[in-house]
């Protein structure tokens, strides 16, 4: 039996992203408990892929999402995630919500570099039903649809 308490706003994200991209997901969770989880989540097959903890490269004590491993374009590829650790061979592909987002704890006590300026990652979420952080990154990610390419584009996005 799962239980899911789903985010905010979370359906409205996930059908939009469906729409705009080639959407995969990539956890570094066990299959056996994020399988159930994302079936209940993505009712509508959002995800063309499902990524699990055996996909990622364990780092420096941490479980990391290679996106190089994907077999797609890194200059289109994105990734939106809560812990800057999981991304780290990939900073400059992650989706990061704007500056004053409030503060970020960070969900593994790995190594990372430092980030780039006003990269945070997204943030964690538990109960607070008044959350609008999926509702506030749609349309960051309408223009990112259109980008030629992420780094420039992202790199937009952080300057100050």
């Amino acid at each position: 039996q799962v239980y899911v308490l789903k985010r905010p706003f979370v359906d409205e994200f996930l059908r939009r992203m469906g729409e705009l991209f080639e959407c995969v997901l990539f956890t570094a969770s066990l299959a056996k408990y994020a399988d159930p989880v994302t079936d209940l989540l993505d009712q509508r097959g959002v995800f063309r892929a499902r990524l699990f903890r055996e996909s990622c490269v364990f780092h420096q004590g941490c479980y990391v999402k290679d996106l190089s491993l994907l077999g797609r374009d890194l200059h289109k590829t994105l990734i939106l995630d809560n812990s800057p650790a999981s991304y780290i061979f990939h900073p400059g592909n992650a989706v990061s919500p704007g500056p004053g987002e409030g503060p970020r704890r960070p969900r593994q006590p790995c190594l990372s570099p430092a980030p780039l300026p006003r990269q945070v990652p997204v943030q964690s979420w538990f109960d607070d039903m008044a959350d609008t952080e999926l509702l506030n990154l749609i349309p960051i990610f309408e223009e990112l649809s259109e980008a030629e390419d992420v780094y420039a584009s992202l790199g937009q996005l952080r300057a100050p």
